[in-house]
């Protein structure tokens, strides 16, 4: 492993010796491969462009992050600038192990669902360009080992090619369901997520941070690492089952229609947003964030009326209000 972090930070220092005009872009390009950029698209896709794609995103999504964070815990790398002061910390915003980058894996499994959603050539080419151009950002502002970009690339392909390869069967055993059944189906699934996550937890807890990864990452920012927190597990399996119990629901009383002038899809994307927020901020506010049972069996319960009000709560708003239509 040390002779990968040595290549690593002499291919740090090599690419950032590029030049300083490429902070702007890599940072953008960084973005685009954010948690919280796709937390905006997702809701965009679903309630205004096409619901299925939107679904298909939103379930991959969830289900990339909680695998990125067990895989995470299970290797417990560090970040580049945990180990060397010689790298220049450009984005310092992280407090997770470094590898695998979830930056990486979220490109290719978000970027490679619409590609093999749309099937086109060219969505293609550009969903390929962003996987590469993401995880080189990575490296560029010295937030990931390239081992660790890598490795989410390869993990996210795993996913992306799981879900092409079992969406359809799975959709086939579920559809003739009744709504009860698909709503345990998606809580027992997210439990598993739960059961999962907490378990590799537990397996790293007695795991000591070294001194100078945690020196290293103050000196930068301030911010010690606090690489084992539980809290990512409780959040993709709340959204995991917001999102699949909602659509449940949703197609249970007629379905919903993403289709529509650009003036109703615009109207609805700021009235559902206003309520993702009002549920994000409000509850975050209310709820305490304490590391005990309480305080993560509530953030379940607030991802889990996100994921619900995405998939459901705001497509039956829409309805009701005349700005959409049933399938």
């Amino acid at each position: 492993m040390q002779t990968l972090i040595n290549f690593g930070i002499s291919l740090i220092i090599a690419v950032q010796g590029m030049g300083d005009w490429l902070i702007v872009p890599m940072k953008l390009f960084s973005y685009l491969g954010n948690e919280e950029f796709f937390m905006f698209v997702l809701p965009l896709l679903y309630w205004s462009v096409d619901s299925a794609l939107g679904l298909r995103v939103g379930l991959i999504l969830v289900t990339s992050n909680l695998f990125n964070n067990v895989f995470k815990l299970i290797f417990a790398g560090p970040r580049p600038y945990w180990v060397s002061s010689h790298v220049r910390a450009l984005w310092t915003s992280e407090t997770s192990f470094g590898i695998p980058s979830g930056h990486a894996q979220n490109a290719v499994t978000i970027w490679g669902m619409m590609a093999a959603y749309g099937k086109r050539t060219w969505v293609w080419v550009t969903a390929i360009a962003l996987m590469f151009l993401i995880g080189f950002s990575r490296i560029f502002l010295a937030a990931h080992f390239p081992h660790d970009v890598v490795f989410g690339w390869f993990l996210g392909a795993i996913l992306l090619w799981a879900f092409m390869r079992f969406w359809d069967p799975i959709a086939a055993w579920v559809s003739p369901k009744t709504l009860s059944q698909k709503i345990i189906i998606a809580f027992i699934t997210s439990m598993l997520f739960v059961a999962l996550g907490f378990g590799v937890t537990t397996f790293r807890s007695g795991f000591q941070i070294p001194a100078d990864w945690i020196n290293n990452a103050a000196l930068v920012n301030g911010e010690t690492p606090d690489p084992l927190s539980p809290d990512g597990t409780f959040t993709s399996a709340g959204i995991f089952f917001g999102l699949a119990s909602g659509a449940a629901w949703i197609m249970s009383i007629g379905g919903y229609q993403a289709a529509g002038p650009v003036q109703k899809r615009a109207i609805r994307y700021v009235i559902g947003l206003i309520g993702v927020l009002i549920l994000y901020m409000g509850l975050g506010a209310i709820f305490p964030r304490n590391p005990d049972l309480i305080s993560y069996a509530l953030r379940y319960v607030r991802y889990t009326l996100i994921g619900f009000w995405v998939s459901a709560g705001a497509p039956w708003t829409f309805i009701k209000m005349k700005l959409a239509d049933r399938s």
